[in-house]
């Protein structure tokens, strides 16, 4: 029993030391202190009562006191506790300082807050960085298409990383802008012959207003040749007016067909009213005769009368073919 005792008391001392340890930083707290960081024992206390590891704190204050920065233990628990990237941005106050950039702590805690990484954004300050542009196609004013590819360098602006635009607006204006310019050019021959007209141009446009970089240059890297958009364009319209011009001729036919077959249907009609009359012809005849209005004399002289008028239409229809012929 004395045994077991004496072990519940050995585990019960090694876990009470780990405790104390963790909410009592010794060694962290001698390291403050050998490198001239003033941090007491309840101020590392209440940094783990606040959910806020002291070796992070600590550690960055250390080195931004070797740097010869003016930051307190407060400033980086309350930029830690917003959702800050302490040591990176302790190391980006420190590439500033030594690069003779203008950054202070509160602009550096607004930049990490805004989501981007101000550490980079110190380094391409520095180091501008290369940015190339995806395949740009565009049409000059003879019709011809020309796609180009450009390599635009670029320097952070560390005053408009908060609020300013980034990469992609970048790229899209500068597409914009080699569209522009080669859709002005007379000739795609202007183009090939001088692309750096094409980096003068969209240079002078200001396209880095409002963003969170400088552009330092455009330097096209590549133009090629492609369609004849120009041609194509007037062949698609020609088949476009052949397709009109077809489609009016057809409707032309058929109100042609259409205004045929009703002649026809009038003149059957008609006919078919001729032959009617000439039904009637018989019918009034026996009735001239049966009431006396027609005699025998008079029938006859009708007839002869009638063979008479066709012997003449008969010859007259002769003379005319004979002289047609003639």
């Amino acid at each position: 029993m004395n045994e077991l005792s004496l072990i519940l008391i050995i585990l019960a001392a090694i876990v009470g030391l780990f405790t104390f340890l963790y909410f009592i930083p010794l060694n962290l707290w001698i390291t403050a202190r050998f490198s001239g960081v003033k941090v007491g024992l309840a101020e590392l206390v209440f940094m783990r009562i606040r959910k806020v590891p002291p070796s992070v704190i600590v550690n960055s204050m250390i080195t931004a006191t070797k740097a010869g920065l003016d930051i307190t233990t407060s400033d980086l628990e309350t930029h830690y506790l917003a959702g800050g990237n302490v040591p990176s941005v302790i190391k980006a106050l420190i590439s500033a300082d030594k690069a003779n950039i203008r950054l202070d702590f509160k602009q550096a805690t607004a930049i990490d807050l805004a989501g981007r990484d101000v550490l980079e954004a110190v380094q391409m300050s520095v180091n501008p960085k290369v940015i190339d542009t995806p395949q740009v196609a565009a049409v000059a004013s003879d019709g011809i298409q020309l796609t180009a590819r450009a390599r635009v360098t670029v320097r952070a602006n560390i005053s408009q990383l908060v609020g300013g635009a980034g990469e992609d607006t970048i790229l899209a204006r500068v597409g914009e802008g080699i569209v522009t310019s080669i859709g002005s050019a007379n000739k795609h021959t202007d183009v090939l012959e001088n692309p750096d007209k094409i980096s003068k141009l969209v240079l002078e446009r200001g396209l880095d207003a409002g963003t969170a970089f400088e552009i330092l240059s455009i330097d096209i890297a590549d133009v090629d040749v492609g369609e004849n958009i120009g041609a194509k364009l007037q062949i698609d319209q020609a088949n476009a007016d052949l397709k009109v011009a077809e489609a009016k001729a057809e409707e032309r036919r058929a109100m042609a067909v259409a205004e045929e077959q009703e002649m026809r249907a009038k003149s059957q009609e008609a006919r078919a009213k001729v032959i009617e009359a000439e039904a009637e012809v018989p019918k009034a005849l026996a009735e001239a005769f049966r009431s006396g209005n027609l005699g025998v004399m008079d029938y006859y002289r009708m007839q002869n009368i009638q063979a008479d008028t066709d012997m003449r239409s008969s010859i007259s229809g002769e003379d005319s073919t004979r002289n047609s012929k003639d």
